[in-house]
């Protein structure tokens, strides 16, 4: 009797062991089924940074690029015919107004000369005696003006004469630099030959283009900082002497900048430059990190994160990049929060979690 109720002890005893190792293991199960669930609830959303989009006030600075022109450029012409007898100047060297250039022979002017001189003595004396035989009645005084205009005209040859002498010695303008010489000593002239081209680079101007939104804050006499590309970290002083009254072609408004002070010739005609604009009005703008958006700024789109933490994408219109962040002329307000790490994951929709 006693051995059947050891038996039936055990029994029991085994049972409810096997009991609370069952509850145990049914309560972990529930324990890691919610575990579970948590982790895939979290990894089903995408982890992203967000930034707040903000206004800010903002300088209106801008630049523009163009092409360095010189201040004065002219490509001398003969104004006669001859030969040429001697060029005084080479390409490179540097001249000064009223320098002669070249020579051409002047003989032939010469004998021209000679020839206008004799011919305005002979009107001369005609004139004298057409004016004593007028007081005796021999000449009418139709006969007289006609000889007063002969001598007029005689005159008129000489300084013609005179002149092209004159210009047998070629003579620059302008102070500057040679930039081609045309012609060798031997070479035979014709009135409108191109002898030298001359450049005067020691004030320069800086042609640029502008949009008519840059054209409104741009005036004559604005201050402006130039810079070449060649040249990093020099800087020049520029001043606007020119602005379009009329669009070109595509649009945009011929803007000319004078430059001065182009210490030993750093700058060259025809060198690219950089027009920095930096107007004194600022105005408000909504501004957001560059890295918001998506493939680029020229991509105009960004995600944004709504209410129930999901991104939305948001097509927007860039304006002008400002450092690490980019205006925003439509598309957003101010305090949304824009994504900018994360977005390669992302889609319409998709379920974020924003961390710090």
């Amino acid at each position: 009797m006693k051995k059947g109720i050891r038996i039936i002890v055990t029994i029991l005893i085994i049972a409810a062991i096997a009991g609370l190792i069952a509850w145990v293991l049914t309560g972990n199960k529930k324990k890691n089924e919610a575990k579970t669930a948590t982790v895939a609830t979290v990894s089903a959303s995408v982890a992203v940074r967000v930034d707040t989009v903000r206004q800010s006030d903002i300088a209106e600075e801008f630049i523009a690029n163009g092409k360095f022109a010189p201040a004065q450029e002219i490509n001398f012409s003969s104004e006669t015919s001859g030969r040429v007898v001697r060029v005084l100047v080479e390409e490179g060297q540097r001249i000064s107004k009223g320098q002669t250039l070249a020579v051409i022979k002047t003989d032939n002017l010469n004998v021209d000369l000679q020839s206008a001189r004799e011919s305005y003595q002979n009107a001369l004396r005609d004139k004298q005696r057409y004016e004593n035989a007028f007081k005796s009645g021999g000449v009418t005084r139709q006969q007289v003006d006609q000889a007063s205009l002969s001598v007029t005209n005689a005159l008129a040859k000489v300084e013609q004469a005179q002149i092209r002498i004159t210009d047998a010695n070629i003579r620059s303008s302008i102070n500057g630099v040679v930039n081609k010489r045309l012609i060798e000593p031997g070479a035979v002239l014709a009135p409108g030959t191109e002898l030298f081209e001359i450049v005067d680079i020691s004030t320069l101007k800086l042609e640029i283009s502008v949009t008519e939104a840059q054209v409104a804050a741009i005036k004559e006499g604005d201050k402006v900082k130039i810079s070449a590309s060649v040249l990093p970290g020099e800087e020049f002083n520029g001043q606007v002497i020119f602005v379009a009254a009329k669009a070109d072609a595509s649009l945009n408004f011929p803007v000319t900048i004078e430059v001065s002070r182009n210490t030993n010739n750093l700058l060259r005609a025809g060198m690219y430059g950089i027009a920095a604009f930096q107007p004194s009005k600022k105005v408000p703008a909504i501004t957001v990190p560059r890295s918001a958006f998506v493939g680029g700024v020229s991509s105009n789109e960004v995600f944004v994160v709504d209410a129930s933490n999901k991104a939305r994408v948001r097509k927007v219109v860039a304006g002008r990049i400002l450092g690490d962040r980019v205006e925003v002329s439509r598309g957003l307000e101010e305090n949304e929060k824009v994504i900018v790490s994360g977005q390669i994951n992302l889609a319409e929709g998709t379920a974020v979690n924003v961390i710090r």
